[in-house]
């Protein structure tokens, strides 16, 4: 295991090393500049300069937390059992053991150690984070397990599906949504599961052949309709569900796509700002994406920096190259629209702070405005809402009473009229909380 210390002091000598350099060409490109040029470059000198005073100051932090000299220990005999050596056991005594703190005060671990209700606290953190852990990798197991057997069974036909150009927008899709799925294993299952819900249709369509369902008890009753007027009544079911199965399986991608566009367009004008802060220290343009990814607050974007960053340290792309290709496989325009400016701003030698700032404005006000767009349109769908689901069904209740009470040819019980309502204002709110959800996310 790597000590954290001796890596921070790597990283500073590594990045001072690099600004003494570009000092030193600052240096040579001044003696060799003219009387225009001269003003910008003793500019950039003044920032190197100070960047390369406070990689001082962190060089002697990093140096303060080395110990360079350990004092020696006394040699101990090991203990002897049955002619076998057997290691001795140091107990480590929490009151010797001393902690130091910022205000250079010295504590115990004793004194520091968690009690009480804050050992509680913390066993239940822990603990909850372990189910969490266990959960997800017990998900990803099913889901990757489901996942084998389908490609197991249909990877040659859905190989010759991925050909057509309709499957062909579905990888795109696909790639863009960040799914853990290759495409020839999502279209696998895509068919496993609409091969699954043909089974699921027929055994529905078999149940309604014979049985009926009511509001009243029993809820499930026979039915006394002939044969050939219930079959024409059900059997729609065998081809509704397998399709609407398959349409949304085949529609699923794009609606991740959309939803993770809408997410990495919400961080994307914050994340443009940190970087502008940060490409302002003079570092390779690289490491910004990576500072990026380390402060773990953009979780959208950090999978397309840390796809960009794999790209460069494992395949041994270029960050041009990989700007480039990570734009193009992205699910946002915006961001699409900032990596290949960046990647041109780059090749030309621009200015890495202005270009961001510039960005930073732009997105930023573009938020604006989307937010306020989606102010006014969460009014209008608010009065919609109770238009619909506190209005229209107690109209349409007392609509069916009139027309049962009146004879009017609804011969529906006060239970049935119960249940088409209640049923109503629940497929409504399905039907919106699923819209909310898409919309923030």
């Amino acid at each position: 295991m790597r000590d954290i210390r001796f890596e921070k002091l790597k990283r500073v000598i590594s990045d001072e090393k690099k600004g003494f350099l570009e000092l030193e060409k600052a240096y040579r490109d001044l003696d060799k500049a003219s009387a225009e040029d001269a003003p910008l470059i003793n500019s950039q000198i003044q920032v190197l300069e100070k960047n390369v005073k406070r990689l001082n100051s962190e060089l002697k932090e990093a140096l303060s937390l080395i110990l360079f000299s350990k004092p020696l220990e006394k040699e101990k005999k090991p203990l002897k059992e049955n002619g076998l050596t057997i290691p001795k056991k140091e107990k480590v005594n929490l009151e010797e053991t001393k902690l130091k703190s910022g205000g250079g005060k010295v504590y115990s671990k004793k004194e520091v150690a968690p009690i009480g209700l804050e050992k509680e606290t913390i066993k239940e953190i822990k603990k909850k984070k372990e189910e969490e852990k266990r959960k997800k990798e017990n998900e990803k197991k099913d889901a990757s397990y489901y996942s084998k057997i389908a490609s197991q069974y249909f990877s040659q036909y859905s190989r010759k599906l991925l050909g057509k150009k309709t499957f062909q927008d579905l990888e795109d899709n696909l790639i863009k949504a960040n799914l853990n799925y290759t495409p020839v294993g999502y279209i696998s299952v895509i068919i496993l599961t609409t091969l699954i819900s043909i089974f699921a249709a027929g055994f529905i369509f078999l149940f309604f052949m014979f049985f009926n369902l009511g509001a009243a008890l029993p809820i499930i009753t026979r039915a006394t309709d002939p044969i050939n007027l219930r079959f024409l009544k059900v059997f729609w079911v065998l081809f509704v569900v397998p399709l609407g199965t398959f349409f949304f399986m085949y529609a699923y991608p794009s609606l991740e796509k959309s939803s993770t566009e809408q997410a990495i367009d919400t961080e994307l004008p914050f994340a443009t700002i940190n970087m502008a802060a940060i490409s302002g220290s003079m570092i390779n343009p690289d490491r910004i994406f990576e500072i990026i990814i380390e402060t773990k607050e953009y979780p959208a974007l950090s999978k397309e920096f840390t796809k960009m960053i794999n790209e460069i340290n494992l395949y041994g792309y270029d960050l041009v190259s990989a700007m480039k290709d990570t734009a193009k496989n992205n699910a946002s325009k915006k961001l699409s629209e900032l990596l290949n400016g960046l990647s041109t701003d780059i090749q030309s030698g621009g200015d890495l702070g202005k270009f961001f700032n510039e960005r930073a404005n732009s997105l930023l006000f573009d938020y604006k405005l989307e937010r306020e767009r989606s102010a006014k349109a969460a009014e209008t769908f608010m009065d919609l809402y109770i238009s619909l689901v506190i209005a229209a069904p107690m109209i349409l209740m007392l609509l069916l009473m009139i027309m049962r009470i009146a004879n009017l040819g609804m011969s529906l019980s006060v239970g049935t009229i119960s249940l088409l309502v209640i049923m109503g204002v629940v497929v409504i709110n399905i039907i919106f909380m699923a819209f909310l959800h898409i919309k923030k996310n």
